[in-house]
């Protein structure tokens, strides 16, 4: 009983609650100040970890959820890995990302042991500081829409190399661990022949179970029973791997491959998404925990020195092996300070390599120190990747000096045309409109394959940045009758607007808004029509409802004409709900409806309109229910009673305090 009892005590669910705590206010924190919230977990873990405030104790039950968050995360690569993927883009992945991972491993090596370290400790240092962020590259390419170019694919193709290079560094770290120098090959030899075996069940035996076992869940037709049975898979393989010696990372990055390629994958990475956010932030937690900032302090010239490698050689070592494999010099030297930094996997192995004493505490906190400096430092250097390039490298500035005039040279003979900003789905519908009807075009679009193929095509679109005033003038934007912008990224859409407004005031611009509230700023911007997709989906659906219910069809088209000649008017203010999917951080600041009653000891019955706080909170009282009625036309003198139900229209967070008020008063 004494037994049990000081094992609950140690088991106790203090720090599982804390940590929770913890990861709630650090996302809400994140959010709010548009940060990673992986670094916000990894400053929240350090500052009320052991090594400050002592707020969150470390112990097995914190570690343990960690080591969960890296099974779901490696979980979530294999879903992404698929081989006609890995094929399409082989020469940047086993070429470019091939080189990257072994000259720096090799270089960074070469320096720690001629710094005195051993080979164990420097292998396993090497390895850490030899990943790229993930999360923080491609988000920040997913923003700048630059996934589609060249140094975004070189980005995107080391990464993947690194990811995949993961695995069998989590087999040769503990191998290494693990033997001597006699039997050392030994180790690594059995390693590699479990790896093997491992991955002849995933081609072989597991492919066919996976899809027939899940098809099996699937019939039951139960959302419970599938999520139940993806943790079944993800920590069954994890566990038996584990049972072989091997990491538990590893077994579910082979769950993961083994529903990579069936249909299931995408309701599977939906369903998983939770658990790796929340548990990975866990991990992020226990990483910062492990910061002891006496440790920082005493140590700071061995920190500096692995940042150094980390920004610096790092991307060396990439641009120069892009530019041996004839990358364009700005192509090269920017995909190299995209990848100068170090990343998620870096904790990982840092956590790893220390349990088991291939790198020594003091070592672990400087390389951990040194990742996690880079990674704050990241965004600022990816943010003015540009100048960095341009400064630098002239001959860039000569290849887009080169490119504009073949862009040049290519509209010198339109005038009078629309000038098509993106090349999407929705860009390609307007150019096929106008190419039914005769209607010269010409399009900019920022995805090269995209580009490329539509050329080959004969399609008239090129290569271009539209946030750059020279493209648009080398893309005629001074011969064109108007403009058509239809770019999803509605802060990019904002810089080429006020671009062309500057250049041609008087140049008609016909906008996309994917979201409503862009509708109003892109019409004060100078766009002669902003053209929103939800609003226009649901004016389609309302003129099919109007002509089905026995409305004529003249009626019905000037409903919808003045609608949209009134900006939407009609349709604003409208209710928002957690289920929208344009729903976002932004939308507390916009405008929307809302509606409550007043109950019981409400504050508000009995006053007056006029004794309202509307004006203090900025909001427009809209109408009244009472009973089955609806009063519209308020006088400032009319009494609220009970039961009435108020339906204002303002700022979320107003009308939240308005509320309150209304109900409580001044607290």
């Amino acid at each position: 009983t004494k037994k049990a009892a000081r094992a609950m005590h140690e088991f106790s669910l203090a720090p599982i609650v804390i940590v929770l705590l913890v990861a709630v206010i650090t996302v809400i924190c994140c959010r709010k100040f548009n940060i990673p919230s992986m670094l916000g977990y990894l400053l929240v873990g350090f500052i009320a970890g052991p090594g400050m405030f002592r707020l969150i104790p470390q112990s097995h039950a914190t570690d343990y959820l960690g080591e969960i968050g890296i099974v779901f995360l490696m979980f979530s690569i294999g879903l992404e890995f698929s081989l006609p993927k890995l094929k399409a883009m082989r020469r940047l992945v086993f070429g470019l990302g091939g080189l990257q991972v072994i000259v720096t491993m090799l270089s960074i090596m070469g320096i720690l042991m001629a710094m005195g370290t051993p080979f164990n400790w420097a292998f396993a240092t090497a390895g850490a500081l030899t990943m790229s962020s993930t999360a923080i590259v491609s988000r920040i390419l997913s923003e700048k829409t630059e996934l589609g170019q060249p140094h975004g694919q070189m980005a995107m193709g080391v990464l993947l190399m690194q990811d995949i290079a993961v695995v069998p560094l989590m087999i040769l770290i503990p191998a290494l661990a693990g033997g001597s120098e006699g039997n050392l090959w030994v180790e690594l030899g059995l390693a590699g022949l479990k790896m093997l075996l491992t991955l002849g069940i995933l081609f072989v035996v597991g492919s066919r179970v996976m899809s027939r076992w899940f098809r099996l869940v699937a019939k039951r037709k139960s959302s419970e029973l599938f999520m139940i049975n993806v943790l079944l898979v993800t920590l069954g393989v994890a566990y038996l791997t584990e049972l072989e010696g091997l990491s538990m990372a590893l077994g579910a990055f082979v769950a993961g491959m083994l529903l990579s390629e069936t249909e299931y994958r995408i309701q599977v990475e939906d369903d998983i998404r939770p658990f790796r956010d929340i548990l990975l932030g866990f991990f992020f937690i226990t990483v910062g925990m492990k910061l002891d900032i006496q440790a920082l302090i005493g140590n700071w010239q061995q920190i500096l020195i692995l940042l150094a490698i980390l920004l610096v050689l790092k991307a060396l070592v990439v641009f120069i092996i892009a530019l041996r494999m004839k990358n364009p010099v700005g192509d090269s030297l920017k995909s190299a300070l995209y990848l100068a930094q170090g990343g998620e996997f870096g904790f990982v192995m840092l956590a790893i390599s220390s349990k088991i004493n291939m790198v020594s505490p003091e070592l672990e906190q400087a390389a951990t120190a040194a990742v996690l400096l880079s990674m704050i430092a990241a965004p600022f250097i990816l943010g003015s990747s540009d100048a960095i390039v341009s400064r630098f490298v002239k001959s860039d500035w000569d290849m887009k000096a080169l490119d504009l005039h073949s862009m040049l040279v290519e509209t010198m003979s339109k005038s009078e045309h629309v000038l098509i900003i993106g090349f999407g789905r929705g860009g390609q519908s307007v150019a096929r409109v106008l190419a039914q009807e005769g209607i010269p075009y010409f399009a900019l679009d920022l995805d090269i394959a995209r580009v490329q193929v539509a050329r080959n095509a004969g399609e008239p679109v090129s290569f271009g940045d539209a946030k750059r005033r020279e493209v648009l003038e080398a893309a005629g934007l001074g011969r064109a009758k108007m403009v058509v912008i239809t770019l999803n990224n509605m802060h990019e859409t904002q810089h080429v607007l006020g671009n062309i407004m500057s250049m041609h005031p008087s140049m008609p611009v016909y906008v996309r808004a994917t979201n409503d509230d862009y509708v109003k700023t892109f019409t004060e911007m100078g766009a002669e029509e902003a053209v929103s997709d939800t609003k226009e989906t649901s004016l389609v659906l309302a003129s099919y409802a109007m002509l089905g219910h026995g409305l004529s069809y003249n009626h019905v088209y000037q409903t919808i004409t003045h609608i949209r000649h009134s900006r939407y008017a009609s349709l604003q203010d409208l209710f928002i709900g957690s289920d929208d999917d344009s729903f976002s951080d932004e939308d507390s600041k916009a405008i929307s409806r809302h509606a409550f009653p007043l109950h019981g000891e409400a504050h508000a019955i009995g006053k007056t309109i006029r004794e309202l706080p509307l004006s203090a909170h900025h909001l427009k009282l809209l109408f009244i229910r009472r009973k089955t009625g609806k009063i519209q036309d308020l006088d400032p003198d009319f009494v609220l009673e009970n039961g009435d139900i108020l339906v204002v229209a303002g700022k979320q967070e107003e009308i939240i305090s308005f509320e309150n008020w209304c109900l409580q008063g001044d607290i």
